[in-house]
């Protein structure tokens, strides 16, 4: 059984190399710098007093319905598969130099805006909840009030997606975290496909 295992594996990490898009991870355009610690990723801007840091984690960031999509396709052998794309939660964190504060915005792809293209109003992402958290501690702490979007004045909401966007955070950000995303997400399962053959062939 274990050499069937190894031998799906070999043309399955075959399979997906030939479909991989990027060899390297794309870059994000707006200077930003990219930090790579297994899952998680981490961009990072610096502009005039502030420091603006996106981190992002691919595990569970590929929406289900895709997945499903997916499945169903495998019993047509002859059809492309769809590309799954990973669309991960994302924080902002906006530290000012002179401050002890940092504003912690966290953001996430709804469902059903991607895919819409041709709405140039709507924006693909969305912040759903903003908080104040002390610069530099690694735990935030749950007693720091957190305010959530869905009952928020529109016009308020509209000023923290136009900082964002002031920020490099925007639409074109999104798109190409997305695709970001999506690369290292592909090359992680690669790497787990070559794992899991080596694991199984161990004797």
């Amino acid at each position: 059984g274990d050499k069937a295992f190894a031998q799906f594996l070999t043309d399955e990490i075959q399979e997906e190399k030939k479909i991989q898009k990027h060899k390297s991870l794309p870059k994000v355009s707006g200077g930003w710098e990219l930090e790579v610690h297994g899952t998680e990723a981490k961009l990072v801007r610096k502009i005039a007093g502030e420091k603006i840091t996106v981190t992002f984690n691919i595990n569970n960031s590929i929406p289900p319905s895709a997945e499903e999509d997916a499945q169903e396709q495998q019993q047509k052998p002859d059809e492309q598969e769809p590309e799954l794309t990973s669309t991960p939660n994302f924080v902002v964190e906006v530290i000012k130099d002179d401050t002890k504060q940092t504003l912690v915005l966290d953001c996430h792809f709804p469902e059903d805006e991607i895919g819409h293209e041709g709405e140039e109003e709507s924006d693909i992402f969305t912040i759903r909840e903003v908080s104040f958290q002390p610069t530099g501690e690694a735990d935030w702490k749950d007693t720091n009030y957190t305010l959530n979007t869905d009952s928020l004045d529109w016009a308020l909401y509209d000023h923290l997606m136009d900082f964002l966007a002031d920020r490099g955070v925007d639409n074109t950000f999104a798109d190409e975290l997305i695709e970001l995303s999506t690369a290292l997400e592909h090359q992680e399962y690669i790497k787990f496909l070559e794992d899991l053959k080596s694991f199984v062939k161990c004797q």
